[in-house]
């Protein structure tokens, strides 16, 4: 059977966003299908005769319009440094029907769900916590962020604004690991669950009874992490194994 080629559909650039040196935020306008908090799509543009392609994952909620996205400028990255250059208004290639299991439906019950992620990996846990649906399902969330320098925290407002809404219930977990930086954790997210860092500064216990856990960024934090979180007697939920951690490695 002949491979099915995914639908491009011409999207427009609503805003390009540029939040650091390397950091920037695409808000496209495009008919693409209903989507999960959590899932992805692929963005392309046609550069030098070729078709280069990409996947994202959809930072917007369900419903919300113009979809964003948020991107690190690789340097030797050929379509994000294009990407970046976007203008308003200049069109981008996307794929009409967004994919991806790294969803709520495939995460366990539990009391308290753990978001840890690195960079832009943060993008599918700002869609998840834009949705009543995680918040009818979970007492208490927290969400670990780890960048390299204190300015690579995007989305500040919107984290503020959920630290207002939901005192009780979020907790932000913020890591710096190229600076030291008041109210933060200076380092990696693997050593902090060994040594049990993150759990003090959360004010929150993993525990193997409540806690759900989504892995997402660099794939050598989540590989890590996960070595990590298995130490403590964690597993994976996959291929129908019921466990704590859901994870998604994020290039």
């Amino acid at each position: 059977m002949a491979e099915l080629k995914p639908a491009w559909i011409e999207g427009k650039v609503a805003a390009n966003t540029h939040r650091t040196q390397n950091l920037f935020s695409l808000q496209i306008e495009a008919d693409v299908a209903p989507f999960e908090a959590g899932q992805y799509t692929s963005l392309a543009l046609d550069i030098d005769g070729e078709r280069v392609a990409q996947s994202y994952s959809i930072l917007s909620a369900p419903g919300e319009r113009p979809l964003e996205f948020f991107f690190y400028t690789q340097l030797d990255g050929k379509l994000s440094a294009r990407l970046s250059a976007l203008q308003v208004g200049d069109s981008v290639l996307i794929q009409q029907l967004p994919e991806g299991a790294f969803t709520l439906n495939n995460v366990p019950p539990g009391n308290d769900l753990w978001l840890l992620a690195t960079g832009t990996g943060v993008a599918p846990f700002l869609s998840l916590l834009k949705t009543p649906q995680v918040w009818q399902r979970f007492e208490h969330i927290i969400l670990v962020y780890a960048v390299r320098q204190w300015d690579d925290i995007a989305y500040s407002e919107l984290i503020d604004t959920l630290k207002k809404d939901y005192p009780d219930r979020f907790r932000f977990v913020p890591f710096v690991s190229r600076e030291k930086v008041d109210d933060t954790i200076h380092g990696h997210i693997p050593a902090s669950i060994t040594n049990g860092t993150i759990e003090r500064v959360a004010g929150r216990v993993l525990s193997l009874n409540d806690s759900q856990i989504m892995l997402c960024g660099n794939p050598g934090m989540v590989q890590d992490a996960l070595a990590a979180l298995e130490q403590k007697g964690f597993s994976r939920s996959i291929d129908g194994k019921t466990g704590q951690i859901t994870l998604e490695a994020y290039w």
